[in-house]
């Protein structure tokens, strides 16, 4: 990590707030952020990384037996099920029935999901300038939601493995990643990131929480005090200089615990990303089959696809980002 103060970190952060400020890039009415640089070309182009035709999903089960697997602290998931629907609905029997059910979730948290742009704002604007005041309990996010993606997240994705890079099964929880490293790991790969990709950042961290469970580096046991690695804040201008179009992690991007007391940099990755460059955010992914996937095949780029839903209002969406090799 950048040995810096506190005051020092939230200078730079409001510093990249505005200097790495996409606003207005592609109109004042803009409710794609980032996602306006996967183009149909981009999309093109990223159908030429698929060589094997090999899939491999980037999500866990959501299962109500374990509905927290990494242990955030805030997932909600739960089934109601109806077995035999033609009685229940009809009241009458039939040699053919139907099982149905209900299912609650709280997508923001331990399982693999997609942050809107309506998911963060800071001083009281979302991404692009939209007044969080419009937006509350009711009608959710008034201006940004995922039902924007609505045609999908399609386009090539790149894996920087971190933990590969340091010869690690996970890099060390709590470490901040630098520049110097997603470059070292481009280099060490021979792949570079460039406009319109998906970044995705492994670390180990899933697989360490799995594995090993939570860890905590003092006293507190809040949802944010979990030791996990996450980019340093002097990661950002490269995320803008390579024109990243959504990124994603088997982590939450930041470092936890922050560094810092001041929460208003709590969240520095998550703050600059969705709300000033308007980079759609993958959390909680789980990467280790791809990172060993993809060190097989000494080939670390791919066609991604991620399909959220179409909810109105929403500010997440669960995710099954599938990898195609």
């Amino acid at each position: 990590m950048v040995d810096r103060s506190e005051a020092d970190a939230i200078r730079e952060l409001e510093s990249y707030l505005v200097s790495l400020s996409n606003w207005g890039r592609w109109g004042d009415q803009d409710r794609l952020g980032a996602l306006n640089l996967v183009t149909p070309e981009i999309r093109m182009q990223a159908m030429a990384a698929v060589r094997t035709g090999r899939t491999v999903s980037l999500a866990r089960n959501l299962d109500p037996t374990v509905p927290d697997p990494l242990h955030s602290g805030v997932t909600n998931v739960q089934r109601k099920s109806v077995v035999g629907e033609v009685k229940h609905h009809f009241g009458v029997p039939a040699r053919w029935d139907a099982v149905g059910e209900e299912i609650t979730l709280s997508p923001h948290g331990g399982n693999a999901h997609l942050d809107g742009l309506g998911h963060y704002y800071w001083d009281g604007s979302f991404y692009n300038g939209y007044p969080a005041s419009e937006s509350n309990d009711e009608v959710g996010s008034a201006h940004l939601a995922v039902s924007d993606a609505a045609d999908g997240i399609i386009t090539r994705g790149v894996l920087l493995d971190i933990a590969g890079l340091f010869g690690v099964e996970h890099v060390e929880r709590g470490y901040a990643i630098l520049p110097e490293d997603l470059l070292a790991a481009e280099r060490r790969q021979n792949v570079t990131v460039r406009a319109g990709d998906a970044l995705l950042i492994h670390t180990g961290n899933a697989a360490a929480l799995e594995k090993f469970g939570p860890h905590y580096t003092g006293e507190s046991r809040g949802i944010l005090d979990g030791a996990q690695a996450g980019l340093d804040i002097s990661c950002l201008p490269y995320l803008r200089e390579r024109d990243v179009a959504v990124m994603g992690a088997d982590g939450t991007h930041d470092v936890q615990p922050s560094p810092w007391e001041n929460f208003d940099i709590a969240r520095p990755i998550h703050t600059a990303c969705l709300v000033s460059m308007g980079i759609w955010l993958m959390d909680n992914l789980d990467l280790t089959a791809l990172a060993a996937a993809c060190a097989e095949q000494n080939r670390w780029e791919f066609l991604l696809t991620a399909l959220p839903w179409r909810f109105v209002g929403a500010t997440s969406s669960p995710l099954n980002p599938v990898a195609v090799l």
